[in-house]
């Protein structure tokens, strides 16, 4: 079967590689001059910097589509595990670094906080590896053909309902500790998923056992080797990667199915089947301008937004600095009440801070330091006019890093906000797509192939599973499977029509 894949993202890559892999006749498709997508890579002067997500969990997910087409991903993309994989710094001046082995987490634990929230972290760990185990193999890497399917498991749903899973992850947390500065650093991943810790169910924990037990790596040379290295896998294995090629309407047959796609030069692609990248809002407006868009996808609930500041200054990162550091906000209730709740900007926001100079001294000039400064904001439908609200936010955020002890002669910079997103094709500029409240997660999260088009399949952040490294990585699996099970049910049809 011939199959066009439109983005060379994360999702788009891992949906090829596993398309070829089983036989068809793939072709990547990308409108920019580079392959990533999201996971792209800037240059300002001497200085290099990843564009989107920095966070590298489960490797695995990543190795399993490069070996899918006979490439050696630790040739590819060779990477580190990094200890600690974050340095967590509160308002109260303290600090907890969350080391890659289990047991000297445990004794930063004890040795900061207490032997009583070390036997609490013990607890945690323990129900970590149960929630991951009892969700992963039957909740994310998987396909629903409708919200029933939960009940095909209905042992692993009782062991989540066991588990707590669908409480809310802020109180399920803190149970096991006595000390709120574990309760945030074990549940700030929730606003990877769009929604306050507060609210997240306790499902969404499984983020923090991807980055606390299985780690949190980088790739040599910065995110953008990931996307680079599947890539190379693909063009080894004899796949075409065209990139500069904007597809600009999804071509169909007089009834309803695929047909190819049509670029914006004019050119027309043959396809038996497409699959998609782009964000679902984008991708119905922009590719299938005749066919509205699921109301979950029109009405739904998007996640917040955030501003990147690519920051290179003069001056080598201090010895108290690590590849990721999260400085958390003394009001962490009332900050996700102003951004997820009312739309404004954090009072006082939690930021991250990742240098990668402390890893990978190639990131930035010597005796210089390359930075990413990510507050979290509210998207585009807030109303915030972004021409008046770049430079105070710019302004804070250079006192934020003074203060932090980061290097702040600034030599090169580039502001990254909402509008900016939005530019780049993100629905209402967020880059983190749709919400995962209850309502958008799992069975309930807009499903990556629509009946009204055969032959069409999405993947990425909007679609199942869901937002994140791993997440999309598993959704171009999940949209190759779809493929496959396409091109069984189009052979009986064509062996019929042969007759």
């Amino acid at each position: 079967m011939r199959v066009v894949v439109v983005g060379a993202g994360l999702s788009g890559l891992a949906a090829a590689c596993h398309l070829t892999a089983a036989g068809h006749d793939v072709t990547v498709l990308e409108r920019e001059a580079e392959v990533g997508g999201r996971a792209g890579t800037l240059r300002l002067g001497d200085f290099r910097f990843d564009t989107g997500p920095v966070v590298m969990t489960m490797p695995e997910l990543l190795h399993a589509p490069i070996r899918a087409v006979g490439g050696d991903p630790d040739a590819l993309v060779p990477m580190t595990r990094l200890d600690p994989a974050y340095r967590a710094v509160y308002a109260d001046g303290s600090e907890l670094h969350v080391r890659a082995d289990m047991a000297d987490l445990r004794e930063e634990v004890r040795r900061v906080i207490g032997e009583e929230d070390a036997r609490g972290l013990d607890r945690f760990l323990v129900w970590l590896e149960k929630l991951h185990t009892a969700e992963f193999e039957t909740f994310i890497d998987h396909n629903y053909a409708s919200p029933l399917d939960l009940v095909r498991h209905p042992a692993t749903a009782a062991q989540l309902l066991r588990l707590g899973g669908l409480g809310a992850l802020g109180p399920t947390v803190e149970r096991f500790f006595t000390d709120d500065r574990l309760t945030r650093i074990f549940s700030f991943q929730a606003l990877y998923a769009g929604v306050a810790p507060a609210k997240a169910r306790a499902l969404f924990a499984v983020i923090t056992y991807m980055d606390t037990v299985r780690g949190v790596f980088h790739p040599e040379g910065g995110m953008h080797a990931v996307p680079r290295g599947m890539a190379r896998a693909l063009t080894d294995a004899g796949v075409s990667v065209h990139l500069g090629v904007e597809v600009s309407a999804v071509l169909r047959r007089s009834d309803g199915a695929v047909a190819g796609v049509a670029t914006a030069d004019g050119e027309k692609v043959a396809a038996d089947a497409v699959v998609c990248t782009l964000d679902l809002p984008v991708a119905y407006e922009r590719l299938l301008p005749d066919v509205p868009g699921p109301r979950s996808v029109r009405k739904g609930s998007y996640s917040p937004s955030c501003v990147v500041w690519h920051v290179g200054a003069t001056g080598s990162p201090g010895a108290h600095l690590r590849h990721h550091n999260i400085h958390f906000g003394a009001d962490w209730d009332g900050a996700f009440e102003a951004l997820v709740d009312r739309g404004d900007l954090m009072p006082d926001p939690s930021r991250l801070v990742t240098v990668p100079t402390v890893s990978d001294p190639t990131a930035a000039p010597a005796g210089s330091t390359s930075m990413y400064v990510l507050e979290p904001v509210p998207h585009t439908g807030s109303g915030l006019d972004w021409a008046r609200e770049s430079g105070p936010m710019r302004e804070r955020l250079h006192a934020f890093l003074e203060a932090g002890g980061y290097p702040t002669d600034v030599r090169e910079e580039l502001l990254v906000t909402p509008d900016d997103w939005a530019a780049q094709g993100m629905h209402l500029g967020t880059p983190f797509a749709l919400a995962h409240t209850f309502t958008q997660s799992g069975p309930f999260r807009p499903s990556n192939v629509d009946r009204r088009v055969p032959g069409l399949v999405f993947a990425g952040s909007g679609t199942t599973p869901g937002v994140g490294i791993p997440m999309v990585l598993v959704s171009g699996k999940l949209a190759a499977e779809r493929v496959q099970e396409y091109a069984g049910a189009a052979r009986p049809r064509a062996r019929v029509a042969a007759r």
